[in-house]
């Protein structure tokens, strides 16, 4: 699991985190001022980088949270069965299935480059990429 830590009230608007153990994108964050004996408090909204589900969450702002390493890499596919795409990639030549998106489905044929993102361990098809 490829994560960093970093402080709630660093993160800003398209920043990558991890909440109830998705990485995320922060969609929203909203910062209360700090009470007379109290610290400020934070309401972060992300959306799902993998399931697109909305997340909200409230935290001290002074709290660390846990960074995914969001790994960009390219690959070449090899074949089309369905929705699925048999990808290599192309630094370390590493065979494995992609799950081809609905809004890429008409640019994925055999041989075209794509750009795939691997997000603690899960593999995404994100662009395909021209010649």
């Amino acid at each position: 699991m490829a994560t960093k830590k970093a402080s709630v009230g660093s993160l800003q608007k398209g920043s990558y985190v991890i909440v109830d153990g998705h990485a995320c994108r922060v969609a929203d964050t909203q910062t209360s001022r700090p009470g007379k004996h109290g610290h400020a408090k934070v309401r972060m909204s992300a959306v799902g980088l993998i399931d697109g589900k909305k997340r909200v969450v409230v935290m001290p702002g002074h709290d660390q949270v846990d960074v995914p390493i969001v790994e960009k890499k390219n690959a070449q596919i090899l074949s089309i069965q369905g929705d699925t795409a048999n990808v290599m990639d192309t630094e370390s030549y590493e065979t494995f299935d992609l799950k081809i998106p609905e809004d890429l489905k008409e640019g994925c044929v055999e041989g075209a480059k794509v750009l795939y993102w691997d997000i603690l361990g899960d593999k995404v098809m994100k662009q395909i990429r021209g010649e």
